[in-house]
């Protein structure tokens, strides 16, 4: 039997339009999909430069107070303490005066404050990070510590010097005093090396290693997560908002290695 031609056509016709459908319907789907992809891109870059100004505000608030507490510490208990010392050493004691030893070792004990309160002042002070730089600050540091006597310290620099944005320079200050008081506080380590690399490319290493009892990084990575661990989100924190890369090895019994490198910034 033969088919009715009109029966082709319209089944060709059928099948076409079929096709034209499946197509379209693919073509919807497919576009729908790429938007939504595109409005989630959208909103993870919108959370994360919302996380960043909220990180940033929280850092500069703690910036602004650390130089409130610097500057009272520095106009008020600074002063009283020079006041006292002041009249101490007008007190009209003769040497053979019961109490010319007690004052003296008082004056001895008011000049040792006042000096350790004035390295404070200028720890605490950002203002000062940027006036005398970077590595200046890192080397007044470490050299309390070593005063102390607390641990052997080893600092070195290497590339020629270059200047970073004031904000980061005091980003890195402020991770480095982490790492130093961690160190001090955790480690019992006997020996600290720093080492702070500049590189021809504009990249910028710090490196700060000991020998102490070392930790586990996972548990603490987790503790972070956790709201735990505050000196080392903080650290996370600061990275993450220069778009600096932070890297903790340590093996327990066997010291810590951390490593923050700053590449250059792209035009």
């Amino acid at each position: 039997m033969h088919q009715n031609p009109e029966i082709y056509f319209v089944t060709i016709i059928g099948i076409i339009l079929g096709l034209i459908l499946v197509g379209f319907i693919v073509t919807i789907l497919f576009l729908y999909q790429r938007r939504q992809h595109r409005q989630e891109q959208e909103m993870l870059l919108i959370k994360d430069k919302y996380e960043k100004e909220a990180l940033r505000s929280q850092l500069e608030i703690q910036e602004n107070t650390f130089k409130t507490i610097a500057q009272e510490l520095h106009d008020n208990i600074g002063q009283m303490l020079s006041v006292v010392k002041l009249s101490l050493s007008a007190l009209p004691l003769e040497k053979e005066h019961p109490a010319h030893d007690l004052a003296r070792h008082s004056q001895e004990v008011l000049n040792k404050a006042i000096f350790d309160l004035s390295d404070l002042t200028k720890s605490l002070h950002s203002d000062r990070i940027n006036d005398v730089g970077l590595v200046e600050s890192m080397r007044f540091e470490l050299a309390s510590v070593k005063k102390a006597g607390l641990i052997d310290v080893q600092f070195s620099i290497s590339g020629q010097e270059f200047s970073l944005p004031e904000q980061k320079a005091i980003f890195l200050f402020r991770m480095f005093q982490e790492m130093l008081n961690n160190i001090l506080k955790h480690s019992r380590a006997k020996q600290v090396c720093v080492r702070v690399k500049y590189h021809e490319d504009n990249t910028f290493a710090l490196e700060v290693e000991d020998n102490g009892v070392g930790f586990n990084v996972t548990e603490k990575k987790e503790s972070v997560s956790a709201s735990r661990g505050v000196g080392l989100k903080s650290m996370y924190n600061r990275a993450h908002l220069m778009g600096a890369e932070i890297t903790i090895n340590s093996t327990e019994g066997k010291g810590t290695h951390v490593l923050v490198k700053l590449l250059p910034q792209k035009e």
